[in-house]
């Protein structure tokens, strides 16, 4: 920042000194003013109000300080705290320039013209840029303060959501244990007696085992989802109560044997280089091969049912079929949601499903799953738990609509509505130059109005050195004056009395020369003092201005 600053204050004080130059200013002037414009340029962050104040004084007699003038306005209205501060310093810095600029031109009795032209320029090159800089810093807080505010309550928001569907998620998953708990825990119960009867055959006992080994296993998978509802974490099972086969490609064998051992006619078999898989898709595979044997049970009874596991290049296919049912066809009790579950289980993962007749009778459910996809749906996944923590951290806000929720503000769309961008510092200063710019423009018109009644006043106050030298002492006033212009301007007030003593009791007449000096600082003036009705003195001198 501070080699920026040092750069920006050079280039001001480069052009300062051409300033100068167009002045005519001494070498010490022209010193002075490249160092106050480097001291006021490099203390404004720190002083706005004090190199403010300093800066719109020392223009009056430093012309130099024309260019850093904008800066210390723009910088004084962004950086002044407080809306009296802020009036307080742009008054008495206008009130310091105007003030001075009339005291160094009193000797050319315009304080009026001084006065008007010090209260433009100070506007256009001062007021402007601070105004322009104050509106862009309020607004840039405004908008970060609304910002905040509705981060804020999307966070609160968030919260009170995510409580009511913790409480939600607690009370389902105490009503599943009281209730699914307390029913598997008798079935188990009343299995293990009944395994134990002598009067069972074994194959009785076989059929009994499994199902008791059924309803501990559906123990242990109610166990996991009331800990995944209560706390949002998988609770591990227990060592003692731990399954030998996992739930995913691994798990699929001991459902095929736990089928064989009921009854069914289930055949496994395995072709390709076994290749690991990602969990979510290992447990798709697990759940997939699940479901289509539950269904076979259900629809086939006694049919003979193929569990198919191949390994392709990019991906696992599990692939089940049942033939047609071999017994008696009954009405089933079915959910109609366990395809469907399937389908939507296989999108999260990357990849699909297929159910349908297969060929010569009978039913095949087929799964395509990638070896490393990451679930695709993550985020609806764990859409109680990420929202929140993506809303918390504002990365994005929650989506509209999901659960009743109200959409949020879209503080986007707010801006592109105002066709305001979100400010920065470049375009803040890009929009006070255009300010300052349009102000300068209007300043340029204004002076080119004046000048031009400058000029038409001034021809009625000019005659050339013919017309003086035609005019003789002790020729009539009447006659003399109807020769001459009126000379009544601004620009010949007070220069009666810079001249030569005039003779006393006289009234004079003073116009200005039409042929002027080479020099600026400079008037050619031609005085005509009349008394008693006839002209008593003619005088030509020069001016200083």
């Amino acid at each position: 920042m501070l080699a920026g600053d040092l750069a920006l204050a050079g280039v001001l004080a480069i052009l300062g000194l051409g300033v100068e130059e167009l002045d005519h200013g001494s070498g010490q002037r022209m010193l002075l003013s490249a160092l106050v414009v480097l001291v006021l340029a490099l203390l404004r962050r720190r002083l706005p109000a004090v190199t403010l104040v300093a800066g719109a004084a020392l223009s009056a007699v430093l012309p130099g300080l024309f260019f850093v003038l904008p800066l210390l306005g723009w910088s004084a209205g962004r950086r002044i705290v407080g809306v009296s501060r802020a009036l307080g310093a742009f008054t008495l810095a206008f009130a310091a320039s105007v003030g001075l600029s009339v005291l160094d031109q009193w000797t050319q009795m315009r304080p009026l013209l001084v006065i008007v032209f010090s209260t433009l320029m100070f506007l256009a090159v001062t007021v402007m840029p601070g105004l322009a800089s104050r509106y862009w810093s309020q607004r840039r807080t405004l908008l970060a303060a609304l910002h905040e505010r509705n981060g804020q309550l999307l966070r609160e928001r968030a919260m009170v959501a995510g409580q009511a569907r913790l409480r939600e998620r607690q009370r389902i998953a105490q009503d599943m244990h009281d209730s699914l708990g307390h029913q598997l825990a008798l079935i188990s119960v009343h299995t293990g007696a009944l395994e134990v009867d002598p009067e069972l055959t074994d194959r009785q006992r076989e059929a009994v085992g499994v199902l008791r080994q059924a309803s501990v296993s559906a123990m242990h998978e109610l166990r996991e989802v009331v800990g995944i509802l209560r706390d949002g974490v998988e609770a591990p099972a227990p060592v003692e109560d731990a399954q030998p086969a996992a739930r995913g490609v691994a798990g699929i064998a001991g459902v095929v044997e736990a089928a064989r051992g009921a009854g069914t006619d289930v055949r496994l078999t395995t072709s390709g280089r076994p290749r690991p898989l990602v969990a979510a898709c290992d447990h798709a595979a697990y759940r997939i091969v699940q479901e289509a044997l539950t269904n076979a049970y259900k629809h086939a009874p006694a049919a003979p049912i193929t569990v198919e596991l191949r390994y392709e290049d990019d991906s696992l296919v599990v692939e089940i079929a049942n033939g047609p049912s071999a017994g008696a066809g009954e009405d089933v009790v079915s959910g109609g949601q366990g395809l469907t579950g399937l389908r939507e289980r296989a999108r999260l993962v990357g990849g699909m499903v297929h159910a349908g007749p297969a060929e010569g009778g009978g039913f095949r459910v087929a799964g395509v799953l990638p070896y490393g996809a990451e679930p695709a749906g993550a985020e609806d996944v764990a859409d109680d738990f990420g929202q929140q923590a993506q809303a918390q951290k504002g990365t994005r806000p929650l989506v509209p609509g999901q659960r009743g929720e109200q959409p949020p503000m879209d503080w986007a769309a707010v801006d592109r509505e105002l066709a305001v961008r979100v400010p920065s510092r470049a375009g803040g200063i890009a929009v006070g130059c255009g300010i300052a710019f349009a102000a300068v423009v209007v300043l340029v018109i204004v002076m080119v109005v004046a000048m031009v009644m400058v000029i038409d006043t001034a021809s009625d106050s000019m005659i050339s050195r013919d017309e003086y030298d035609a005019v003789h002492v002790g020729e009539s006033e009447k006659s003399v004056r109807d020769r001459l212009p009126e000379g009544e301007s601004f620009l010949t007030a007070g220069a009666d009395r810079k001249g030569p003593p005039r003779p006393e009791g006289s009234q004079c007449l003073v116009l200005l020369a039409d042929q002027q000096p080479s020099t600026l600082t400079t008037d050619l003036v031609f005085r005509f003092c009349f008394q008693d009705g006839k002209l008593v003195d003619k005088q030509t001198y020069e001016v200083k201005q």
